[in-house]
Order: structure tokens, then C-alpha cells, then sequence
């Protein structure tokens, strides 16, 4: 007969065994599609947003991302923080942002722009990606 922890890894033993999906309630992909991993979520000020209803509906992984959000922080940034997948953070940071208790925007670089990196950066990016 064989033990339940033969075949185990014990180098994912800390990970939790809560799927993605149960997190988001069963949604798979964002519906938002302004989210990438460089958009900037902020935490809207407590006073300002909704704290009845909301937070008890919020998973803790809502909660923890208000929390991590009190200072602008890049999506890429919330998933790593996390130790999720990126679809499942912006899935989360969707909700809040609904829910208005965050907001989003692209970085001040990009909003200075006009949304689109100059060609010379574009090129300066390239010619680094050669060199390594």
C-alpha cells in the first residue's frame, strides 16, 4: 500500500494547494484588457471607497493587494508578490478596480508619450538585447 506523501515534493511543500481558479471564481481569463505588467495599480484612499459589502467579499488576496498598493505598484510586481500567475492578478486587480478600491494607469513614461515608445528607444532596446 502505498503512503500519501510518497511522490511528494518537498520543494513544493509550501505552496498552497488552492487552485487559481478558485481564487477568481471560477474566471480564467481578465476582463479587462488595459491591464499589463507594467500598469501601475494604486490603492484608492479608505475614506473614498466602499468598505461594507466589498470586504467581505474579497478574497485575501484582494486584501493583500490593497495593501501592497498603497504605493504604485506595476502588475508584474503584484503577481510576484503574490506568487501568482499574472492572469490571476489581473483578474483580482480587475475586481478592485470595479469595485473601485484601486486604480490603474500605464506608466508616466508611456502616459508622456502618448501610450508609444519613441523609435529611439525602441532601438536602443534592440541593439541591447544584441549585445547580450
Amino acid at each position: 500500500m502505498r503512503h500519501w506523501t510518497e511522490g511528494f515534493d518537498e520543494d513544493h511543500a509550501d505552496e498552497p494547494l488552492v487552485r487559481p481558479y478558485t481564487i477568481t471564481g471560477g474566471r480564467t481569463t481578465p476582463e479587462r484588457d488595459d491591464l499589463t505588467l507594467i500598469t501601475l495599480v494604486t490603492a484608492i484612499s479608505e475614506e473614498s471607497s466602499d468598505n461594507g459589502a466589498g470586504l467581505r467579499r474579497m478574497q485575501p488576496e484582494h486584501r493583500t493587494i490593497l495593501a501592497l498598493c498603497k504605493r504604485p505598484l506595476a502588475v508584474a510586481e503584484v503577481a510576484s508578490a503574490l506568487h501568482l500567475p499574472v492572469s490571476v492578478t489581473k483578474i483580482l486587480i480587475g475586481d478592485l478596480i470595479e469595485s473601485g478600491q484601486v486604480r490603474s494607469r500605464p506608466p508616466l513614461a508611456f502616459a508622456q508619450a502618448g501610450g508609444l515608445p519613441g523609435m529611439s528607444i525602441l532601438e536602443a532596446v534592440r541593439d541591447g538585447l544584441r549585445n547580450l
